[in-house]
């Protein structure tokens, strides 16, 4: 039978709804084609005429999570110029809090991801990234305009690889949990949103 455009036009986003959804209680490592297949509407053959792998998938998923923040990051600098640089950054860390799957995937399994991924997906990847990383520059420009180009391009340098770093930070596993107590070693409890504040607050900050 045939299948109509807009059917087809459609299974990406079919396929990666999928692999959230088995995201939110298996590993990277767990999930398989064949499991997201079941998922789907789509045999396991035929996810391949959409992704040759689960890596471009969740590169696919990775590229919606970036494109989502930018739409959050375009919504925070269409707000009055004269936001302060910690409503500024309280505004980024609200942003990211909605951005779990974006920091979990990124922090665990984004260089496997990309070396496993054809270079048309990942350089749309690398588009998305690089456009939300240009709504975070205007923002910047808005909200810290005493900020020269050499200087929002340190804070890019140093937010964006801080941002690895945040889900794991924020959500140990039992098992990490568990070893640092043994260690004894003692964890703030602090949400995405205190961390990314507080960063951004110290990058921005002149003097501090």
């Amino acid at each position: 039978m045939k299948v109509s455009r807009a059917v087809v036009a459609q299974r990406p986003q079919e396929i990666t709804r999928a692999c959230r959804k088995l995201y939110e209680t298996m590993t990277f490592q767990e999930i398989s084609l064949k499991d997201i297949s079941k998922e789907t509407s789509l045999s396991r053959p035929a996810l391949y005429n959409y992704f040759q792998s689960k890596e471009e998938i969740f590169l696919a998923i990775l590229r919606e999570e970036y494109d989502l923040w930018a739409e959050a990051l375009q919504d925070i600098r269409q707000q009055h110029d004269t936001m302060t640089v910690t409503d500024f950054a309280d505004a980024v860390g609200q942003s990211l809090e909605q951005r779990t799957t974006m920091l979990k995937i990124q922090c665990m399994n984004l260089y496997e991801i990309e070396e496993h991924s054809r270079l048309e997906h990942l350089t749309a990847f690398k588009e998305s990234y690089g456009h939300a990383r240009d709504v975070m520059d205007d923002c910047l420009k808005a909200y810290v305009p005493d900020l020269t180009k050499e200087e929002r391009q340190i804070f890019h340098y140093t937010f964006l690889p801080f941002m690895y770093g945040i889900y794991p930070y924020v959500y140990p596993t039992a098992w990490q949990l568990e070893s640092m107590r043994l260690a004894g070693i003692d964890r703030p409890d602090v949400s995405i949103r205190q961390l990314t504040r507080h960063c951004i607050c110290k990058l921005l900050t002149k003097g501090d």
